[in-house]
């Protein structure tokens, strides 16, 4: 015999949820697989690449345990089965915990963010731009969305690997520093020819001391910062909500598994 009345209301509440999460695991695990296959993405430049790849790997599992959740969850609910509502509620509380545990150790140390995506960007305008391809294009696309020119300002470039200039070292003198050097084009700003943008590209390191109107004057890296800090929230509320609906969840899950139990008494 089905279960009736109130008892019924939190099943269909349950199996309301866990499609809410089937369809939330989904678009993880979609996520992740962009983020993967997409070498320009944002979180890309703050981090190690091998550290990045280990996240982004964690991030598709986690999408395919709630997936497996849900799958749990809306069987366990429909067909009134003590196992698989138990199994659902064990899952969940351990992806509860897991969730936790990850936002007590970001929230420890939030305050290395700003550090670290500082000291990326600016290794990535010294060294990597124009050697490391994926590097390339997350920096072209950074200084295309964000209207921006190196990590501090255009003067950033003249010491830079895409200058071929080594770094310099206390033996040697400043008068052997070069007399100019370029900018990417992706410094120029919209809506002026490509022959103009070409020559306001070769800057002459007298002259870089004055703006160039045809040039991002703005570094890079406060803007990056201030997007990865305002992602950061977004997420923190947003994980927030999802944390809040689980332990809903896990409420529902632990009266629907006592209700069929009682049900199944009474049938005997």
């Amino acid at each position: 015999m089905a279960i009736k009345g109130c008892c019924s209301v939190v099943k269909y509440l349950v199996v309301l949820v866990n499609l809410l999460f089937w369809v939330v695991g989904f678009l993880i695990v979609s996520l992740a697989i962009w983020m993967l296959s997409d070498p320009t993405f944002l979180i890309s430049i703050t981090q190690n690449e091998t550290h990045y790849l280990i996240a982004l790997y964690i991030f598709l599992a986690v999408g395919g345990l709630m997936l497996v959740v849900a799958f749990f969850g809306c069987c366990g609910a429909f067909k009134e089965s003590q196992w698989m509502l138990t199994s659902f509620f064990c899952c969940l509380l351990m992806v509860l915990v897991a969730e936790l545990a990850a936002g007590a150790w970001a929230f420890q140390n939030s305050d290395k963010l700003d550090n670290v995506v500082r000291s990326a960007v600016k290794e990535a305008v010294q060294t990597q731009y124009g050697i490391i391809p994926t590097r390339t294009e997350t920096l072209d696309a950074f200084q295309k969305h964000y209207k921006c020119c190196g990590a501090e300002g255009p003067n950033d470039w003249k010491s830079s690997a895409f200058n071929n200039v080594e770094r310099p070292t206390p033996s040697i003198e400043i008068s052997n520093q070069p007399s100019s050097y370029k900018v990417p084009e992706t410094c120029c700003v919209p809506n002026i020819s490509s022959e103009e943008c070409k020559r306001a590209t070769q800057m002459n390191l007298v002259a870089s001391k004055t703006k160039d109107a045809h040039i991002f004057s703005d570094g890079c890296m406060d803007k990056v910062v201030k997007a990865i800090k305002e992602n950061v929230k977004l997420i923190c509320y947003v994980g927030a909500a999802i944390v809040a609906i689980e332990l809903l969840t896990l409420i529902l899950s632990l009266l629907l598994c006592c209700a069929i139990r009682r049900n199944d008494n009474y049938k005997h």
